[in-house]
């Protein structure tokens, strides 16, 4: 009966140490996962866009993850308001891999600063697998100057399909401008992403036809990566 009682509590002290292991074990896996380095986003911004023309601002947001699709994504601004909070409710949705939000576009300019204040914004998500991803985005609410555009001039008609250069003055401290011209109708459009000390563009010939009205945008983009738009349009002139 003693050799009994002994293996008894041999068989007791060797399930209470494998009952330790295995929580230790446990708590090392658990640990381990919750350790798993998150990865930046490929793209992770929110930035100011100004519509000159128009007198209004809004604020976009554009998020990125990698080659699969996020099924959870929020953004959190500096004072601590979840701005954005998305969820995908089955993972058999693939989640989504980009995102673009972009705000209501108030004519009261303060109003979108007290909603959308500077600062930093903190982007975390995670796929269907368990892929995290972190980054921060600094948004300033400086505005770059808008673009003054010198040829064509505003609401130009008869312009040459030929050989057509769009120009603006120079400006300074610019760290990008983006040329957009589109034809609603057909759903033609070029965009151009220049650098801050272009003057010029010219359309790529065979983009323009004749008889035919184009919009025409340029935008200035500063350091923080704010931009501000002008638009107007423009009329090619009829074939000979």
């Amino acid at each position: 009966m003693l050799t009994l009682h002994v293996n008894c509590l041999k068989v007791r002290w060797l399930l209470a140490g494998l009952g330790l292991l295995l929580s230790i074990h446990g708590h090392v896996q658990a640990a381990d996962k919750q350790s798993i380095p998150a990865a930046p986003f490929a793209v992770a911004q929110v930035r100011f866009e100004r519509n000159a023309t128009d007198g209004d601002v809004e604020v976009v947001f554009e998020v990125k993850g990698g080659k699969d699709g996020l099924s959870r994504l929020a953004v959190v601004s500096p004072d601590g308001r979840t701005v954005i909070d998305f969820k995908a409710p089955d993972a058999s949705t693939l989640g989504i891999r980009q995102f673009q939000f972009e705000s209501p576009e108030p004519k009261d300019n303060e109003r979108l600063k007290s909603a959308y204040p500077a600062g930093v914004y903190t982007f975390t998500g995670a796929t269907a697998t368990g892929e995290k991803f972190y980054s921060q985005y600094r948004l300033e609410h400086e505005l770059p100057a808008t673009a003054i555009l010198l040829r064509p001039e505003d609401r130009t008609r008869r312009i040459s399909v030929e050989k057509v250069d769009i120009t603006w003055a120079p400006l300074e401290h610019l760290g990008g401008v983006i040329v957009e011209i589109k034809q609603s109708e057909s759903g033609v459009s070029i965009t151009s992403e220049l650098p801050g000390t272009a003057t010029s563009f010219a359309v790529p010939p065979g983009f323009l036809v004749p008889d035919t009205e184009y919009e025409l945008s340029i935008g200035t983009v500063n350091e923080y990566g704010n931009i501000s738009f002008v638009e107007t349009t423009f009329t090619t002139a009829r074939q000979k």
